[in-house]
């Protein structure tokens, strides 16, 4: 017969009640979380996601990427966990990436993705050399740039999707004697677009092929940098995941993301601009065609 439990073995059993029943209240009444794979800055979206779980009580693990390989090393986690994916919803920082995506079946069939804001390439040019802010892409071959000009790797990012628009709008063999001629005037090859704004705010590189956010940021910082006229345009876009492990979750975060109040909060941060539209639709079904193409290309011309 066993005996009835001492002083000690009754606060061991009340422990360990209480254990079960946090853990019982851990699975049925714990906040929810969705999990997004975020192309847009971090000091940017973090404020957005604090603002929606306050809203929402939805919790948000954001995955952030490196400057470097910002959108594309995203994009090509999403196409190795496409048949399990881990995420519910893509934060893009440029539409051809979630258009690439969406063409290959990562988004949900149905309203699988939307499109917000904008921002924009530019050239970025020194406070001292203001004329350079008009010289176009052509001018950047000039000889007299030799050495003085600066872009981010061209095969990753909104600099891989501007080379890849440009590829499509020229045609190839305009666009390949280009790269070369550009390869030729020993350009400096950056790991992001905010190096390329701080090497022209040096003096060292005297205008620069860049993002409107990057020239925004920098100008924050009382950088003597101007921009150039608007090269791209670049939405910010918002998906959901085909098979998202948190459907519900993800589609107020979806709908949150592309409200008008969020949109604001952008601008106001520098991170989106005012939108405008194409004067001519861009040719995405040739850049989606290319692309693979164009930037193995690209290494061959800037980095061989």
């Amino acid at each position: 017969m066993k005996r009835p439990p001492g002083l000690r073995g009754w606060i061991g059993c009340w422990l360990l009640a209480l254990i079960g029943l946090a853990s019982i209240g851990a699975g049925c009444g714990a906040r929810p979380d969705v999990v997004v794979y975020c192309a847009q800055d971090q000091a940017y979206a973090e404020p957005i996601f604090a603002a929606f779980t306050a809203v929402t009580g939805i919790g948000v693990r954001a995955v952030f990427d490196s400057e470097a390989v910002k959108t594309v090393g995203l994009a090509n986690r999403l196409l190795t966990e496409r048949e399990h994916p881990a995420a519910d919803v893509f934060w893009g920082n440029e539409e051809f990436q979630t258009r690439r995506l969406a063409a290959l079946g990562v988004f949900r069939a149905s309203n699988g993705w939307a499109g917000f804001g904008q921002r924009s390439r530019r050239l970025v040019v020194g406070k001292q050399r203001p004329e350079l802010a008009d010289i176009g892409l052509a001018g950047l071959t000039n000889a007299a740039l030799r050495g003085r000009v600066s872009l981010a790797a061209p095969w990753f990012g909104s600099t891989a999707t501007h080379m890849t628009a440009l590829r499509a709008e020229w045609g190839e063999t305009a666009w390949r004697a280009w790269c070369r001629a550009l390869a030729a005037n020993q350009v400096f090859l950056e790991e992001g677009n905010s190096h390329v704004v701080r090497r022209v705010a040096r003096g060292e590189a005297w205008v620069g092929l860049t993002d409107s956010d990057d020239i925004i940021s920098a100008q924050a910082d009382g950088l003597p940098v101007l921009p150039g006229p608007v090269l791209w345009r670049l939405r910010n876009t918002v998906a959901i995941l085909h098979g998202a492990p948190r459907a519900s979750a993800a589609e107020q975060l979806f709908q949150y993301l592309q409200s008008a109040g969020v949109q604001e909060k952008l601008r106001t941060a520098g991170a989106l601009e005012a939108p405008t539209e194409w004067a001519v639709e861009p040719r995405w079904d040739d850049m989606l065609r290319d692309f693979a193409a164009a930037g193995q290309e690209l290494r061959g011309i800037f980095a061989p």
